[in-house]
């Protein structure tokens, strides 16, 4: 590391503590502890803490960070990460690339939980940026992504036998959709990124293709072995590729951080290159000009319409699919009762047209005659099996009792799953229909219409609406479905004049610079308000 290096990346990390101990001050006011100043991450971890204890439960510091489980789950391990590699800091000292990189992690983290409690207004920039940063920032994301096919083909570099290989690790069916998707017989072409990187990240294909690319002992060290850290990174890099999707804007965190996840997985590819050990030549696309990089996007674009935005984690393994499905709980459940009331169905019958001989055989034929047979009422010598309840339901279906879940039910339109969820009482939140509107998951959105008492989100209008007007600008419709929910949750007064003064704001702009981009925007204000007021 040169003097100029070592200084750069102390300044930055510098600035990174700075936001932190300034959003500390206002993430701790907010859990209702007073600080004069925040100090360094580990006093902020202890602070959280205590505020726990006090509120009673991590459950109600999530519900007064407007975070779920999940997301404060990750907030907090981001924060332990940063204070294990930064125990203690003096102004001036050295600072390795992974403390750095742990302290722009955790910037980001800041920056999504400002965006889900907008009470909270510190500021997260560390650099100005530009749009020359933001078309760099697309190259390299860009780079990366036919860096990982490049990788992957030179592995597999018969279409055939790759194919193949993809059947047996994901199934037929999903490389159908991808060879339908992409372009012909390249079934990479149709793969998800998050897809693409678990293609790598895979214990056994890491360990049996690319191990060797990556075995630089100074690279991909946060985590404890270079695949969990690559990982990690590229995780990361799907949700900077996803933002690069739906045309926002990158922050200075998310281009800092992207330049350094950038050097520590192109570089020891491009090492490999020059030594002949790889074809994957990351220099090479990175030169490559904006022709090919706004081609590249807008395909992405197009095939992000088809098949929804990459919501899925980059995951530590693939789970192979079965060839024969295996019978959930509630399937092996309902046969075993299906056979065994048909066996005592036959048995009853059974002893019924025995009674009946027997009878026939003791009485004469006048008697026989005369007499009728009272009806016979046909008791069932046990009780019927009580109704499983929703919950017990979904155990047996090896569902567990999570938010996650049930948001995930609503972002694949799994009526049958998220119904169980509602019916056993589980609140949902406004924000989780987002990509279901952005799908048209009709019927799962008229499923949570029936159950609208239950969102129990608090003030959920602001992000919802933001959400929506990023959408639309994006060249999403305001379908039905997107007035409706609108109008069943953003009616209130408040919500109303704030959209009211957005929509003035936006005109205002768009008349003392009137340019497509401002009046397209006070075109998207106006149609919410119309819909709302």
């Amino acid at each position: 590391m040169t003097l100029s290096n070592s200084h750069v990346i102390r300044e930055q990390f510098e600035r990174c503590l700075g936001i932190i101990r300034q959003a500390s001050v206002e993430i701790l006011l907010l859990l209702k502890v007073h600080v004069a100043e925040g100090k360094d991450p580990r006093w902020f971890l202890e602070q959280l803490d205590s505020a726990r204890l006090a509120l009673g439960g991590w459950a109600s510091v999530a519900k007064r960070l407007n975070l779920n489980d999940a997301e404060l789950s990750q907030f907090t391990l981001q924060l332990r990460l940063l204070q294990q590699r930064v125990p203690q800091y003096e102004s001036g000292q050295e600072v390795s690339d992974n403390q750095l990189i742990a302290a722009m992690r955790f910037v980001t983290a800041l920056e999504h939980l400002r965006l889900q409690q907008p009470l909270l207004t510190y500021s997260t920039e560390l650099s100005p940026g530009d749009e020359l940063r933001q078309q760099h920032a697309q190259k390299q994301v860009r780079v990366l992504e036919l860096m990982m096919k490049g990788l992957i083909v030179q592995a597999w570099p018969d279409p055939t036998r790759l194919n193949n290989h993809l059947k047996t690790l994901f199934g037929a069916d999903r490389v159908r959709r991808w060879l339908q998707q992409g372009e012909r017989n390249d079934a990479l072409g149709g793969m998800m990124f998050s897809e693409l990187a678990l293609m790598l990240v895979d214990k056994k294909e890491y360990s049996r293709s690319y191990s060797a690319l990556f075995s630089d002992p100074a690279l991909l060290t946060l985590m404890v072995e270079p695949r969990k850290t690559l990982q990690s990174f590229l995780d990361d890099i799907r949700l900077i590729r996803n933002n690069i999707i739906a045309r926002q804007p990158l922050t200075s965190a998310q281009l800092l951080l992207l330049d350094n996840y950038y050097a520590q997985i192109a570089s020891p590819v491009q090492r490999a290159f020059n030594e002949g050990r790889t074809t994957v030549n990351p220099t090479g696309l990175m030169a490559e000009g904006t022709h090919e990089l706004d081609l590249f996007w807008e395909n992405a674009r197009k095939k992000n319409q088809l098949t929804g935005d990459d919501i899925f984690e980059v995951r530590d393994t693939i789970d192979k699919p079965n060839r024969r499905p295996a019978r959930t709980p509630e399937q092996r459940d309902y046969l075993i009762s299906v056979v065994l009331w048909g066996a005592v169905g036959v048995m009853v019958m059974g002893m019924l047209m025995m009674g009946t001989w027997l009878l026939i055989e003791s009485s004469g034929p006048t008697q026989a005659a005369s007499t009728v047979a009272p009806p016979v009422k046909t008791v069932a010598t046990e009780e019927m099996r009580e109704t499983p309840s929703s919950r017990e339901t979904l155990t047996r279906m090896g569902v567990t009792w999570d938010e996650n879940n049930f948001r995930a039910a609503i972002d694949r339109n799994d009526t049958r799953v998220a119904k169980l969820f509602l019916k056993a009482g589980m609140e949902w939140k406004l924000s989780w229909t987002e990509h279901a509107l952005s799908m048209n998951h009709r019927e799962v959105l008229d499923l949570l219409m029936r159950y609208r008492l239950q969102m129990g989100q608090e003030k959920p209008c602001r992000q919802f609406i933001n959400t929506l007007g990023h959408a639309m600008a994006g060249g999403e419709p305001l379908t039905d479905l997107r007035k409706e929910y609108l109008q069943a949750f953003c009616t209130v007064p408040a919500v109303v004049e704030r959209q009211r003064h957005d929509m003035d704001q936006a005109k205002r702009r768009a008349q003392a610079q009137p340019d497509a981009s401002t009046k397209k925007w006070q075109t998207i204000q106006t149609a919410i308000y119309e819909v709302i007021r």
